[in-house]
């Protein structure tokens, strides 16, 4: 975590405007007695202080995270998780280090991916995935050499793979700027509490 306490503190649900209302609704409906499935991520109580700000990056964020992403779960979080580490964000990689693991990482490579695309243990692709990512945030660039180890993934998964990037790459800057705090109960890990 860059910052100790939010520089934006999340809107108090309580006392929601009718375009933060509006903005959260896919949280606050209720489904089995539950509201939005259970608690409002500090995130996006954060963003609901821009609501059609926060409207639009829900929107392209379901495509990142959906069916539609040519990138198999398993390699969309390698890559959000990498993406996270490179940006310092402590709250990205708390809350996809459990979503890596459930879309089937192992607790090896979630380590593994701290040391980056030179560690032993990736496959070629893995590598490739990896190594993309650093140049995407060192260098917002992949070189050629990088792109063609891509090639199974095809265009559209190469290209999925760099909207992924660029999309966590905006979401660590957001979070780590704004100061969103993980949420109560849940632990950052030490390499990326400052």
């Amino acid at each position: 975590m860059r910052l100790g306490a939010p520089r934006i503190e999340p809107v108090d649900l309580g006392r929601l405007d009718a375009d933060q209302r509006a903005a959260l609704e896919p949280f606050l409906s209720t489904e089995g007695g539950k509201v939005g499935g259970g608690k409002i991520l500090n995130i996006f109580r954060t963003l609901a202080h821009a609501p059609k700000a926060l409207t639009a990056f829900l929107g392209w964020g379901n495509y990142i995270l959906s069916k539609r992403n040519a990138l198999s779960p398993r390699d969309r979080e390698l890559v959000i998780l990498r993406t996270g580490y490179n940006c310092r964000s402590g709250y990205e990689w708390t809350q996809h280090k459990r979503i890596g693991l459930d879309c089937g990482l192992t607790e090896a490579e979630v380590a593994r991916i701290k040391a980056g695309p030179d560690a032993g243990g990736w496959s070629e692709l893995d590598q490739a995935m990896l190594r993309a990512t650093d140049e995407l945030t060192g260098h917002h660039f992949v070189t050629d050499a990088t792109w063609a180890a891509l090639a199974p993934l095809g265009d559209k998964g190469r290209m999925d793979l760099v909207m992924t990037v660029g999309q966590y790459t905006q979401v660590s800057m957001i979070l780590n700027s704004f100061g969103v705090q993980v949420e109560d109960g849940w632990d950052v890990d030490p390499d990326l509490r400052k």
